[in-house]
């Protein structure tokens, strides 16, 4: 069955002549055509097709997130504002996959400018969880992780802020990987935050993910972010069987008054596993974790509205029909027209953050602490190797059941910000299932995320390559209703 195939094993199966480039694109094309209905996750197909079997990515087809600006495809950030945008250049990574001969076809759905947590802000659609199509998928790059863990793709690009890959992998039970903030380039990939974006994937296994890394990871001389060498991982991390050698932290603030019962037990099953392996397991502290979902709610909103400032209905095609009388009037209108909610909560709040006013008082006073949050990781890593915590507090909830409390939605991120922060390498992989916090006793994935010092993704994929092998969760990657 090829849906439950690797990115590895097809681009064999495709190089060893037992399949083509070809069949494998009717394969998951029909899959698209008979499960999408259920979940909603793409905005455009694009059925442009000229294989090449003999390449490094075998012209395998690799989802993209609406996001990624792709030459002459529509890339709109699944804002009504961009809604007949086709830009006319590629973004840096898309160019480097490309040169592999990725087949990229399909732009996914997401939430306005990657803004929000539970895909219920797209101006397009709301695209469902696999698992439970009543549910929310994760957060912003939620229909990157669907893609996969519908079996509609072997892997998908998505961008990361806050945790907008390690949510809805954790929901939606796919592997997620980031690397460390200059690893890969953001050039042409529309800005949120500019200090916090950075693209990654969403694969089914770590191995599939270290590929994609490879490829993508370079310097870009025409984004400043990036570093002046490429990353390669050594192949020999793929025969690791224990994590003798591996000291890992787990930090008690991951594990106080956000945390679900049901996933805390899951997770603490997880920690054993580690331990089974060799690893010697460290309960320590990150006490400036507490005020990390308060520092990113101050300095990512004053980045988005910096970066959304462009949007004016001017240099893009949708303008408001509503009268006006002054050139600022125009500018209201249109963006008050065409943002939504929640674009426009991040844009008028934060832009008051930014304020002559406010501007030493919140957004100078978050810096400091950013600072501060960073200096607790640098000093953990003197001491351990790796840090293990849960990826969210909690289960994927019912769509609808958050979205008029942005606070309780803001706090589901408090385990995947303080690492935003510090600009960290981390990956996110399953650990098996948990109840619904609602009590409908129905399984839902959880995932639990390591993370490494900066530069260091070779052990991050070390550590948990060696884990996913040992449990073999990602053979139990198969959503309650799957057919083929």
């Amino acid at each position: 069955m090829l849906a439950f195939e690797t990115l590895e094993n097809i681009i064999k199966k495709i190089k060893d002549k037992e399949m083509s480039s070809s069949e494998v694109f009717d394969y998951f094309s029909k899959r698209i055509e008979k499960f999408d209905s259920k979940l909603d996750s793409f905005n455009y197909i694009n059925r442009n097709f000229t294989p090449k079997d003999d390449s490094i990515l075998a012209w395998i087809p690799i989802w993209v997130k609406d996001i990624f600006c792709e030459k002459w495809i529509p890339t709109t950030a699944s804002s009504a504002m961009l809604a007949n945008f086709v830009p006319p250049y590629d973004a840096t990574v898309i160019k480097k996959l490309n040169d592999a001969w990725m087949n990229s076809i399909w732009k996914l759905n997401m939430d306005e400018f990657a803004m929000w947590s539970s895909t219920e802000t797209s101006a397009f659609k709301k695209t469902k969880n696999p698992w439970d199509t009543t549910r929310i998928p994760g957060w912003s790059s939620w229909w990157s992780a669907v893609a996969v863990a519908a079996w509609l793709c072997p892997a998908s690009l998505w961008t990361d802020t806050w945790g907008s890959i390690r949510q809805p992998a954790s929901m939606c039970w796919v592997v997620w990987f980031k690397p460390s903030y200059w690893r890969n380039s953001r050039f042409w990939v529309m800005a949120m935050a500019s200090s916090l974006d950075c693209p990654g994937t969403f694969t089914r296994t770590v191995k599939d993910a270290s590929l994609l890394y490879e490829i993508m990871n370079w310097e870009d001389t025409k984004e400043n972010t990036t570093i002046p060498w490429h990353n390669t991982i050594n192949p020999s991390i793929w025969d690791s069987k224990d994590l003798k050698w591996v000291k890992l932290w787990v930090p008690k603030e991951y594990f106080e008054e956000w945390l679900d019962i049901w996933v805390r037990e899951t997770i603490e099953k997880a920690i054993e596993e580690f331990k089974n392996l060799g690893a010697e397991i460290v309960e320590v502290s990150l006490p400036m974790t507490k005020y990390a979902v308060a520092t990113y709610y101050i300095l990512m909103p004053a980045e988005v509205s910096t970066n959304l400032a462009r949007l004016d209905g001017i240099r893009y095609w949708h303008v408001s029909e509503m009268p006006h009388e002054s050139l600022e009037d125009f500018y209201i209108n249109n963006r008050w027209e065409w943002f939504w909610p929640e674009a426009q909560r991040r844009i008028i709040l934060w832009s008051y953050v930014l304020s002559a006013w406010f501007y030493d008082a919140y957004y100078k006073k978050a810096t400091s602490v950013r600072t501060m949050i960073i200096n607790d990781f640098e000093n953990a890593f003197n001491k351990v190797d790796a840090i293990i915590c849960p990826t969210s507090p909690n289960v994927a909830w019912k769509l609808g059941e958050k979205t008029d409390d942005p606070l309780k939605m803001y706090l589901a991120d408090a385990y995947t910000i303080p690492a935003s922060l510090a600009w960290l390498p981390w990956i996110t992989i399953p650990c098996w299932f948990a109840e619904s916090e609602d009590n409908e006793k129905v399984k839902l994935p959880v995932w639990i995320q390591i993370l490494t010092p900066l530069m260091q993704e070779e052990n991050l994929f070390k550590i948990a390559h060696t884990y996913e092998q040992k449990t073999k969760w990602y053979e139990q990657m198969i959503p309650v209703w799957f057919e083929d």
